[in-house]
């Protein structure tokens, strides 16, 4: 009888990771999750196992991942916080990286960003670049998503923005807001994350959705969607000069 194949997902109680979770559950694998949030009333409690993280303790990290197949890693940091920078963050995922190599994990898919750079000048961008270094230096095979921005239900960004434009009059939308987004939902990212994982070349590949949308178009969408009477305010800020001098935009690369 053949053994069922085993998958683990960094953060499958939150967005992305519980998007891939809940997928590889339907495919009939079984999943863990390295996390230390608790699944609350999360309908993958009692579904995925969850293994606490201590990125001081690699020999723990690497004993959740025996037997494993593939890591599915989602973990990144929003903004820094305490000790808790974006270079920490990279640091971390070294040692996860190392810790699935000591396990025998044989592929990584690794979530990245649009645009991902080591060369970056906006911290965020560079770690997150930094982080895809240390991804393809590794002894697993591996594909590297670069998704732009991701939506779907309990998202970060568009449900932030959604609460702004319900509770004040108006919003501040950074320079013109001409600067492009090209919106993927959650669920492709996962189904071609669960697609990538099942390769075994190494790949980087872009995910994003099929519309291409100004920032403002999007929040006017936002605000249409939600019935908001808020008004947009472009604002200058220290943003908005960087998204100029570096044409950072959520598209995907041409």
């Amino acid at each position: 009888m053949q053994s069922q194949e085993v998958s683990v997902v960094t953060g499958a109680f939150g967005f992305t990771g519980a998007a891939i979770a809940r997928q590889l559950v339907d495919l009939g694998q079984e999943v863990r999750t390295l996390t230390n949030r608790l699944p609350g009333s999360n309908p993958l409690a009692g579904v995925v196992r969850r293994c606490p993280v201590d990125f001081q303790n690699p020999d723990q990290i690497a004993e959740a991942l025996h037997g494993a197949s593939t890591l599915y890693n989602t973990y990144w940091i929003r903004f820094p916080r305490g000790p808790l920078t974006f270079d920490k963050a990279v640091e971390n995922i070294g040692i996860l990286v190392k810790a699935a190599e000591q396990a025998g994990v044989a592929r990584v898919v690794h979530i990245s960003v649009s645009n991902a750079s080591p060369s970056s000048p906006l911290p965020y961008f560079r770690g997150k670049g930094l982080a895809e270094e240390i991804i393809r230096g590794s002894l697993m095979s591996h594909a590297i998503l670069r998704p732009t921005l991701i939506f779907g239900t309990g998202d970060i960004l568009l449900n932030n923005v959604a609460w702004f434009l319900r509770k004040f009059p108006f919003f501040p939308i950074p320079g013109t807001g001409n600067y492009h987004v090209q919106p993927v939902y959650v669920e492709d990212v996962a189904s071609q994350a669960i697609a990538a994982g099942k390769g075994q070349a190494n790949l980087v590949a872009e995910s994003a959705g099929p519309d291409i949308l100004t920032y403002q178009d999007m929040v006017e969408l936002v605000i249409k969607g939600i019935g908001s009477h808020s008004k947009p305010v472009h604002v200058q800020t220290a943003f908005e000069c960087s998204i100029a001098s570096e044409k950072i935009t959520l598209i995907k690369k041409i």
